[in-house]
């Protein structure tokens, strides 16, 4: 497979890795069904989750989003791109 260079790419698959997540993991899933794509550079997905706390009746996962989901969604992301993404999160 061609190495993943930009985040367009990622985009247009990103419902094909959401769903792989929901099926190995659904509270990982749960924890980033909502964050935005905002850049990949250097093998480095950022995803930004400021959205979530803009209306009054907000969901902030922040708390839930810890090591272990980000390993799950790094190893789908993997499966799926058959490379190594590293993951990283704003809020």
């Amino acid at each position: 497979m061609t190495p993943i260079t930009d985040l367009q790419h990622i985009k247009d698959r990103w419902n094909e890795v959401l769903d792989s997540l929901e099926r190995i993991d659904r509270v990982a899933w749960l924890a980033y069904f909502d964050g935005r794509l905002v850049s990949f550079e250097k093998g480095i997905l950022t995803l930004d989750f400021s959205d979530a706390n803009k209306f009054s009746g907000g969901h902030d996962y922040a708390k839930v989003r810890h090591e272990r989901f980000r390993a799950a969604l790094e190893k789908v992301l993997f499966n799926t791109f058959e490379q190594e993404i590293a993951v990283i999160e704003l809020s």
